[in-house]
């Protein structure tokens, strides 16, 4: 009798200890939560570019990962221009008493004081921005950062800093563009250049522009990488996000064609909807196409979409919080995704993958994946930030759970 009611109790004592694991497996991350995680991805990223840069070691510092070492030369700007076109966003939210406030202060500060050395021509840290070919690219993504902080960038360089950023990007004009993404790199910079001087190169401000407008648009929010289509992220890494801007720009100033600005939010809303069900219920997605090493800036259309609040009306912004933090949990609890010194390596989950990416990466191309973080822009008491756990399309639809019907828009 004394064993049976022994097992009998064994048997309770495990239901109950089974349904606890149950009950605890439901409890979810607030979004303060979420966003601790996301803060610490982009100190981790930015730590060592911006300090190096700040203390004019990062071309002595800075490692240089890649296929082809002739790559090292551009990897510098690469770096540099690609993680601030990320984290500027958050910069822009400004210094606060709170911890995170006082945390922007300090990048702020370093920031601001490595962008005066890397345009400084006396500086051990000044950097290339005009010879072929690769520096339009990384001279444009430092473009977009600086319009996406005009307050805490640009604002607070001093007169000398801001006239020798101005002579630096003017120096990429040198560079043509080839037949693609690329030409709207050369329109960033001019968008930038109009915003900031008022003045422009008016021709190469918009042929990027019209080619994609009236000869790339391959249907459903999918434009071509040139007159072709390839199936990888540039829509996302490039495309998307600088037809936005530089439309948003050119809009402001009254431009000619910047109509187009409409119908381009329409499609990026589109995008960003596709965007969202290429995350799986575990939080991951697909691996294809070019450059898939810039791991999380895979996602920076639909973190561009939510920091301007043109979500499609059935994704919330909550889901897109819960399923991007699950991608960046899955993808930065390696710590091989950093070398000893806290640079990032070249690889897509871990840093024994180099021969994942293309002769064109190195250690500064990897930098992109920032631009995954750009909802950091939003405050933390945005609804973003502030809406409770949301299951995301794939989630819910692979769990039983009522998802609507997906359709292409016209």
């Amino acid at each position: 009798m004394i064993k049976v009611n022994s097992i009998i109790i064994l048997l309770l004592i495990s239901l109950f200890s089974s349904s606890e694991i149950k009950a605890a497996d439901q409890i979810h991350p607030t979004g303060a939560e979420d966003r601790s995680v996301w803060v610490n991805t982009l100190t981790s990223l930015a730590n060592p570019v911006l300090t190096n840069l700040a203390n004019e070691t990062l071309k002595k510092n800075m490692p240089c990962e890649s296929l082809d070492p002739g790559r090292k030369v551009f990897s510098h700007l690469e770096a540099v221009g690609r993680l601030i076109c990320g984290i500027s966003p958050w910069l822009e939210l400004g210094p606060d008493n709170t911890p995170e406030g006082q945390l922007r202060k300090k990048y702020i500060d370093l920031t601001v004081k490595g962008l005066k050395n890397a345009v400084n021509p006396k500086s051990p840290d000044y950097l290339i921005f005009g010879e072929p070919h690769q520096p339009l690219v990384d001279a444009a993504f430092l473009a977009q950062g600086l319009l996406r902080a005009p307050k805490q960038l640009w604002g607070n360089m001093d007169k000398q800093t801001r006239e020798q950023m101005v002579t630096e990007l003017k120096r990429s004009r040198i560079i043509k563009p080839y037949n693609n993404n690329w030409l709207l790199f050369a329109s960033m910079v001019e968008a930038a250049l109009l915003e900031l001087t008022g003045e422009c190169d008016n021709e190469r401000l918009t042929q990027g522009i019209f080619k994609f407008r009236d000869e790339w648009y391959k249907g459903d929010a999918l434009y071509g990488d040139g007159p072709r289509f390839h199936m990888d992220y540039y829509n996302s890494f490039v495309i998307h996000p600088m037809l936005t801007d530089v439309l948003v720009v050119m809009n402001k100033h009254h431009i000619e064609g910047s109509d187009f600005l409409s119908t381009q939010l329409q499609r990026h809303t589109r995008y960003a909807a596709q965007l969202e069900r290429f995350i799986s219920p575990e939080g991951t997605f697909p691996v294809v196409g070019r450059s898939i090493v810039y791991r999380i800036g895979v996602f920076h259309a639909l973190g561009q979409a939510a920091l301007m609040q043109i979500l499609p009306k059935e994704v919330s912004p909550g889901q897109v919080r819960c399923a991007l933090t699950a991608v960046i949990r899955n993808m930065f609890t390696s710590p091989n995704n950093f070398d000893p010194n806290g640079w990032i390596k070249v690889g897509f989950n871990g840093g024994e993958q180099i021969h994942i990416s293309e002769y064109y990466i190195n250690t500064g191309s990897a930098y992109l994946c920032a631009v995954g973080l750009l909802p950091l822009g939003l405050p933390a008491t945005d609804r973003f930030w502030s809406d409770p756990y949301t299951e995301w399309t794939n989630l819910k639809a692979w769990s039983g759970k009522e998802v609507k019907a997906d359709h292409s828009i016209k």
